[in-house]
């Protein structure tokens, strides 16, 4: 690694990327000592694009989490994550028929602390309570410069900013991992989904069944359409968790709803990508309702409800096979390293774990404990063994839920 002169908690960390593991990087390295840490996102505010709404945190998340906020953050996230009390998965075809489901065991328990659901974009405000200072919005990262002792990024506005590490937190679509990584490993399972939000109470006096309320279900028809319903009831109204706990914080005054994603096989769905991705949220929410025709109308009725404004399309992809980055001071997170299918939530706590693994290599060098290339090689050898676990678990989540749909990670087409 090419940072000979690397300065401990002195090191300029550079950060692209605002989501959640480059923000719970910056919390986790703030938490440590590093006071030299900035984040470079290229939405203009934090609501500048939709980036999911409810999301499941797994043990291995919430342990990330719990290692890298300070405490007063962290009992931010507490208040406002789902109510602990929601049922477990329930599977059904579309006619609300009863199918085989898999249990989940969750070595938490229920505990009244419990993280084990938060709304995606709550998630995102909290995590950047405290260390505003630190994020810099409408900086779009292009390609960076490495050199003696460092690197440079280069952004869209023409700026520049130099530090001893660029980590690569920018996603899906990382410039930064186009110019580490340019044969890409990115593939395409070719399948399409149209993601929304319908308020909670909507749903309710469309006819979601009352035994169906409280729990995730999933439905998978005879066609190859699948349903994922999940519900989002927050712990504290985000609002009222800032005000008692952070007053003057802005968590925004989102209320209860379900996420709902619909997927399904390019093939079953009949209609190139040019043409989807250019829907608006009404055409989309049309488009589910007119292929959920013979669907049972309780169902019909939540997606009929659904918010025009909070309705996108997505392709599911992943990154197969996982692979370090080339050693020196550009290091890699998230998305940008290891992208995978949404199923079970897996890649947000990957994510988190990257964040968590990260902060503590950089501390453990820091301290002078383990030489930096040593404790960076030890981050990417363990980030590529856990990325490739969790894609391998999203993957099988995806073939039961989606039975008809072949998405063997060995037959994905190279995007």
């Amino acid at each position: 690694m090419d940072v000979p002169n690397f300065p401990g908690r002195a090191a300029r960390v550079l950060i692209a990327g605002g989501g959640i593991g480059g923000l719970c990087l910056a919390q986790g390295l703030r938490q440590a000592g590093f006071h030299d840490v900035t984040v470079f996102e290229r939405d203009d505010t934090p609501d500048g694009r939709m980036q999911g709404y409810r999301l499941r945190i797994s043990p291995d998340g919430e342990a990330a989490l719990r290692a890298s906020l300070p405490t007063r953050v962290l009992h931010l996230l507490v208040a406002t994550a789902n109510d602990r009390h929601q049922g477990g998965l329930e599977a059904y075809d579309e006619r609300l028929t009863p199918m085989p489901a898999p249990s989940f065991d969750d070595p938490r328990g229920d505990r009244p602390e419990k993280i084990d659901a938060v709304d995606r974009g709550t998630l995102r405000r909290v995590l950047l309570a405290g260390i505003e200072d630190a994020v810099r919005f409408g900086k779009r990262l292009t390609r960076y410069e490495t050199g003696a002792g460092g690197v440079v990024a280069h952004f869209a506005d023409g700026t520049r900013a130099t530090g001893h590490l660029l980590i690569a937190a920018d996603g899906a679509h990382s410039a930064v991992r186009a110019q580490a990584q340019p044969a890409g490993n990115v593939r395409d399972m070719g399948v399409r989904a149209v993601l929304s939000r319908t308020p909670r109470a909507a749903a309710h006096r469309a006819g979601l069944p009352h035994r169906l309320r409280d729990r995730f279900l999933n439905v998978t028809a005879s066609d190859g359409l699948r349903l994922a319903l999940m519900p989002m009831v927050f712990r504290t109204p985000p609002r009222h968790a800032a005000e008692r706990l952070w007053p003057g914080l802005d968590l925004g005054d989102g209320g209860d709803y379900y996420m709902s994603v619909f997927s399904v096989h390019q093939d079953v769905l009949g209609i190139d990508d040019e043409r989807f991705f250019a829907m608006t949220g009404t055409q989309l929410r049309d488009l589910v309702l007119e292929r959920t025709t013979g669907w049972h109308p309780d169902l019909r009725g939540v997606f009929a409800h659904a918010e025009p404004a909070e309705t996108y399309p997505l392709a599911l992809r992943a990154t197969v096979p996982v692979e370090p980055w080339p050693a020196g001071p550009v290091v890699p997170l998230g998305d940008a390293v290891h992208l995978m299918p949404p199923t079970g939530g897996v890649g947000a706590n990957t994510a988190l774990r990257d964040a968590a693994g990260l902060c503590a290599a950089l501390t453990a060098a820091a301290d002078g404990r383990v030489p930096l290339p040593e404790a960076m090689a030890g981050y990417q050898r363990d980030m590529v063994a856990y990325a490739t676990d969790a894609i391998e678990m999203s993957l099988r989540i995806a073939r039961w839920s989606m039975k008809k749909i072949d998405v063997s990670a060995t037959e994905m087409s190279t995007t």
